[in-house]
């Protein structure tokens, strides 16, 4: 990681977790999402979509290949009322959305663009982020086996 996250910022890599996310965000004051997503624009670009996009049908049904359920984990989020009251989602359009380990060289060059939207959407929030002089080696397993073929 490139940054000291404040004790009050939780960092969940989901994955594909579906149903087993809605727990996960019963505690969460704001929820950021990053991922890829299906939806009109080519290859590399970005799309914001805020907590009322979830709920008016303005997200393409199928929102991303890791969404497996995530505008129904936010309904029940909100009738359960422990939705947070603040949901923004950035995603990027992907190339291919095809099962795979490494990115495209098209989402790859918006990596920078999408980390300033994450840190200017906390600073929004009131969560200040403090680069660190060294990166952590971020120890991607899948990186890993690439580099080592």
């Amino acid at each position: 990681a490139k940054y000291d996250f404040p004790e009050n910022v939780v960092l969940i890599d989901v994955g594909t977790a579906g149903i087993f996310l809605s727990p996960e965000i019963d505690r969460l004051d704001k929820l950021l999402i990053v991922d890829v997503v299906k939806a009109e624009g080519k290859p590399g670009d970005t799309k914001i979509y805020e907590k009322e996009d979830f709920f008016i049908d303005k997200l393409p049904l199928k929102l991303s290949p890791h969404q497996i359920g995530l505008q129904e984990v936010l309904l029940l989020n909100e009738i359960k009322g422990t939705c947070p009251a603040e949901i923004k989602l950035i995603g990027i359009i992907p190339k291919s959305i095809e099962t795979g380990t490494s990115l495209s060289p098209e989402l790859e060059k918006k990596i920078p663009e999408v980390e300033e939207l994450v840190i200017k959407t906390l600073k929004e929030w009131g969560i200040e982020l403090k680069k660190k002089e060294k990166p952590d080696d971020p120890n991607i397993w899948w990186e890993k086996k690439r580099k080592e073929a």
